[in-house]
């Protein structure tokens, strides 16, 4: 799986937890939606970990339990 995969499928898995829309993760981290969405639809090269700083901030989750996920793993990457 690519990092930008691996990335999105772990955002909207916890979007999923916390029954929150693309919106209110907007509202709540301050990242553009614009930016949320090409996230998510994989539309970008490269996801700036400033960025996922703050989309863990407004999911209220720290950034190791955001990595913390097997797909996340070295091994599991093939960029």
């Amino acid at each position: 799986m690519k990092l930008k995969e691996a990335v999105a499928k772990r955002i909207k898995e916890i979007m999923k937890e916390k029954d929150i829309t693309q919106y209110q993760l907007f509202k709540f981290s301050g990242v553009p939606q614009s930016t949320i969405s090409t996230i998510l639809n994989l539309e970008t090269k490269t996801v700036k970990l400033s960025s996922i700083y703050y989309i863990c901030s407004g999911l209220n989750i720290e950034l190791s339990d955001f990595f913390d996920c097997n797909y996340l793993k070295l091994k599991n990457l093939d960029d």
